[in-house]
């Protein structure tokens, strides 16, 4: 008798926690509107609950979910209560803003995860197929950067279904060949001349420029990837892959309190950077209102290098050896004239009868002082990419500067780097792009709208 009860019971439990998810899946399926059936939409439900659902209490703070863990248990337990989800954690809850300005990605703190990725226009695709190929980009990278699938399968993987949007920033950028091959010659900036040659280059042409560019960073690398995948597929027969590349930075939180990066050399890197929220320095970052072409209005230009840095040399060296070759301590990143961190170098102090800060030392030689104040904001990203076949690691940085003029910023500081710079040593200039990154869209704009439909 007591069994016969216990079964009913969970008969009866059985009964209402299917009717629950029907009732679920009727109201995700009226919210989203009709589809069709070879094409669900990635955030249908799974098990009871929809990925919507997931997402949906904590929508006013950009992002929240449902922290699942391994247990299916748990995932399913949750699919049949009407207990809100639990709230993501900080770092899957951070939301940037794909409308504005200027695009996402330039003034973002750097994430811990990044892609750059390098297209070229298919044979025989023109300005029709370009712009419908930054249409579906625009639309997919603001859906992902709100934390939205990007549309219903196969259009969405899944990869980061059960994640927020954890900071991803997706931008976007033109090449010098872009242009000719749309037929926008009259619309080709000036600052897009093609950058000089430097005796510290090896470059390798099929990993450097293209007509496309897109970087990706998020603090989560699923999120960062499932970016990368989704704007690969989208390209379709419009665009192929010139060159890809993966770097990283430290993770939020990995530290006491916030810290500016260090670099493979482990070196703080970044600490000179002019400040976007200066107006002074933001000159000197975005095209301004009024600049020309007027398409370029609020955008940038991006230089893009792949440094690698001669690590096992540059282990043998000692401390104090390394830290002449930057001019800053290596602890806390001070320069060598004294003071913290972010203290101005004095690049007169004398100690023991010769300058503090050496003649060659990386920050004398790319300060704004000594090139006439020449600046550039730099937003990179260190990168491993296994070993090379003497042992050594190929590793180094991605380095990307953004700058509202090429010439008086990258160019400038890396021809006086090229004439005596003691880090010259240590690094290897290997692949080189420059981009033209227009300013932010609008609503109901998609990235790119303002040259392509001039």
């Amino acid at each position: 008798m007591t069994h016969q009860a216990s079964d009913d019971k969970d008969k009866d439990t059985k009964r209402k926690s299917g009717q629950r998810n029907g009732q679920e899946q009727g109201r995700g399926a009226a919210s989203r509107g009709t589809r069709t059936a070879d094409a669900p939409a990635a955030d249908a439900p799974a098990a009871g609950v929809s990925r919507r659902r997931l997402l949906g209490t904590a929508a006013v703070t950009g992002a929240a979910g449902l922290a699942l863990g391994g247990a299916g248990g748990a995932y399913a337990g949750a699919a049949t209560r009407d207990d809100p989800p639990t709230a993501l954690s900080t770092l899957g809850s951070g939301q940037v803003p794909f409308h504005g300005v200027h695009q996402a990605g330039i003034a973002t703190p750097a994430q811990a995860h990044a892609h750059l990725a390098a297209f070229d226009l298919a044979a025989g695709a023109g300005r029709k197929e370009a712009t419908a190929l930054l249409r579906r980009w625009s639309h997919t990278a603001r859906r992902l950067m709100a934390g939205e699938p990007a549309e219903g399968a196969p259009r969405d993987t899944g990869v980061a279904l059960d994640a927020g949007p954890s900071s991803l920033t997706v931008t976007f950028g033109f090449g010098r060949t872009f242009f000719g091959r749309t037929g926008l010659h009259k619309q080709l900036p000036a600052e897009l001349a093609p950058l000089p040659d430097f005796s510290s280059d090896a470059l390798d042409k099929e990993r450097s420029d293209g007509d496309l560019w897109i970087q990706i960073g998020a603090q989560d690398a699923l999120v960062a990837f499932h970016a990368l995948r989704a704007l690969q597929r989208e390209a379709w027969k419009a665009a192929t892959l010139r060159w890809q590349m993966t770097g990283f930075n430290r993770s939020p939180g990995a530290t006491a309190r916030p810290m500016t990066a260090r670099n493979l050399m482990g070196q703080v890197d970044g600490t000179n950077n002019p400040d976007p929220a200066v107006a002074a320095d933001r000159k000197k970052i975005f095209v301004p209102e009024n600049g020309s072409p007027s398409w370029m209005a609020g955008g940038s230009y991006a230089v893009v290098r792949r440094i690698r840095m001669l690590l096992d040399k540059w282990d043998k060296e000692s401390l104090a050896a390394q830290e002449k070759v930057i001019g800053r301590r290596k602890s806390d990143g001070a320069p060598l004239s004294g003071g913290s961190e972010h203290t101005k170098p004095d690049l007169e102090k004398r100690s023991g009868g010769s300058v503090a800060i050496a003649a060659d030392a990386h920050i004398r030689v790319s300060a704004p002082e000594t090139n006439g104040g020449a600046a550039m904001l730099r937003r990179p990203f260190s990168y491993h990419d296994g070993f090379r076949e003497d042992g050594a690691p190929d590793a180094g940085l991605l380095f990307v500067a953004w700058q509202a003029d090429p010439l008086r910023g990258f160019v400038t500081v890396q021809r006086k780097l090229d004439r005596g710079d003691a880090l010259s040593a240590f690094i290897r200039h290997e692949a080189s792009a420059l981009f033209a990154v227009p300013g932010g869209p609008r609503e109901g704009e998609y990235v790119g709208q303002r040259l392509l439909e001039t």
